[in-house]
């Protein structure tokens, strides 16, 4: 295969590029499909707010997970490793169906 084959052309638009703050993920699967919800959750606010939505099949989201746990491990051999604190384990109490986890 040469380079040409492996090439995918994407864009990226300037609203896009700007992105979305998210610090909570809410993760809910089905037989399916994967959905992962970003939320930006304030200290202080009664609420969050969703903030984009990913929704991809369970294979794809087996490979972004393997895309993170490789990222992570290239930015901690740079910048050492990350420490997760007390709230590294959060779990809120929120059960919108499915499986539910929080990272």
């Amino acid at each position: 295969m040469n380079k040409q084959e492996n090439h995918i052309d994407i864009e990226l638009t300037e609203d896009m590029a700007i992105g979305q703050y998210a610090n909570l993920a809410i993760i809910t699967h089905s037989q399916n499909e994967f959905i992962i919800d970003q939320v930006q959750l304030m200290p202080g606010m009664p609420k969050g707010k969703v903030k984009s939505r990913t929704i991809m099949t369970p294979q794809n989201a087996k490979r972004l997970m393997l895309a993170l746990i490789d990222n992570v491990k290239k930015f901690e051999s740079v910048h050492g490793e990350l420490k997760l604190g007390e709230q590294g384990g959060f779990v809120a109490p929120m059960n919108f169906g499915g499986s539910n986890n929080q990272a």
